[in-house]
């Protein structure tokens, strides 16, 4: 007899018994490190409306869904996952700041466009290796914090040279793996 996974629904359940809160009405919900692993995101997410941090890290979700009525949520965290594409954040798209989705397998960052008003995007460990995904991230105008080591595309390449190039094509960014991003000021 194999095991179920955790459901959303199960893991709020447990949430709010550990906590003594109602997740209807509270602002940070950690669901990582769930047993069994919760394998996929559902609707039940929707009825979380007050939540401005979600974390849903360590687990096997393989697509982002269910985020729909979230009207509230600034970071979202799905690190440690099995998560393949950005589709499925078009619902937060006008309020996620902070996406942390590093130790995943994407390749590819179509889809983050929909994040307007995203700042910080944690998405290291992951499969980019084409220079073009990460131009794509000039899409999000507001991204000011980018870790991205562990990615294919930084591995051959010297770190100087990483950052020279990677900042070229995101001129706004401020943190670059972790470190302060130096500009050039002539007077």
């Amino acid at each position: 007899m194999q095991a179920k996974p955790t459901t959303i629904k199960e893991a709020l359940k447990k949430w709010e018994e550990k906590t003594g809160q109602d997740s209807t009405q509270a602002t940070d919900i950690g669901m990582q490190f769930q047993w069994l692993p919760i394998e996929k995101m559902d609707n039940t997410l929707g009825t979380l409306v007050k939540c401005e941090k979600l974390s849903l890290s360590t687990n096997m979700i393989e697509k982002i869904s269910g985020l729909s009525g979230m009207k509230n949520l600034k970071i979202l965290s799905l690190g440690r996952n099995y998560i393949k594409a950005f589709t499925g954040l078009e619902p937060v798209g006008d309020t996620l700041e902070e996406l942390w989705i590093s130790y995943n397998l994407i390749d590819k960052v179509k889809g983050v466009a929909a994040l307007r008003k995203l700042k910080v995007l944690h998405m290291s460990n992951n499969l980019v290796k084409d220079w073009g995904e990460v131009a794509k991230l000039q899409e999000c105008p507001s991204l000011i914090d980018l870790l991205f080591v562990g990615n294919p595309i930084c591995e051959n390449l010297d770190e100087g040279v990483w950052r020279t190039e990677c900042t070229k094509r995101l001129p706004n960014l401020k943190k670059l793996d972790g470190e302060t991003v130096l500009t050039d000021y002539y007077i």
